[in-house]
């Protein structure tokens, strides 16, 4: 009896945990939308990130992103050059607030900084190219990750948005997790720690 008892407990977590796949993602990233919304209400601002540089040191994750059109990125082969690495989504509000800032923090360092915005939105290309085409954004490329492999990477999905800054060397400078204002001073000195 009590072999039966134990093998009826692991069918009903293996039940419960069938229950909590990705079947839903839209639900999900409404929910993590929606309590991005309180802490923002809560805290008064969208752009409340904070730095963080307990990472620093880290190396530069090796994946590979495709932009709409296929065109494939390895974050391995930007070593050589200075990353500002963005992880957003179309449904997250400090995320839509910061990408006119990547956009006009990507052309003023055009040459010197590579700014990257990955999408995390599960369904990839269908929202992120109107997203991009109304922005009109020129500096920055739509790249995507529907799978959220790299935001799994930064930790269980990571609170979005999450940037990192890393240096030539592919070595993490620092990391705002949460909306930011990248088109003040602040920011631009920060972006000068990893040049």
């Amino acid at each position: 009896m009590p072999r039966f008892v134990s093998l009826s407990l692991t069918c009903a977590v293996a039940l419960c945990l069938a229950a909590c796949d990705r079947e839903t993602p839209e639900t999900a990233q409404q929910q993590e939308n929606s309590a991005a919304s309180k802490q923002s209400d809560a805290g008064g601002s969208e752009l409340a990130g904070e730095v963080d540089r307990s990472f620093a040191g880290s190396d530069l994750p090796d994946f590979t992103f495709q932009t709409p059109a296929g065109e494939s990125l390895s974050l391995a082969s930007l070593k050589g050059t200075p990353v500002l690495l963005n992880l957003w989504a179309t449904w997250c509000a400090p995320c839509v607030v910061e990408m006119p800032m990547l956009d006009e923090l990507a052309a003023d360092y055009d040459g010197e900084l590579r700014v990257l915005t990955v999408s995390q939105d599960m369904k990839g290309a269908e929202l992120v190219e109107p997203f991009f085409a109304k922005g009109g954004y020129k500096n920055i490329e739509p790249w995507l990750d529907p799978q959220n492999d790299l935001g799994f990477h930064f930790g269980a999905g990571a609170v979005l948005p999450t940037t990192v800054l890393y240096d030539a060397q592919g070595k993490e400078v620092l990391r705002v997790v949460g909306g930011y204002e990248w088109n003040g001073e602040e920011a631009r000195a920060l972006v000068e720690e990893a040049l």
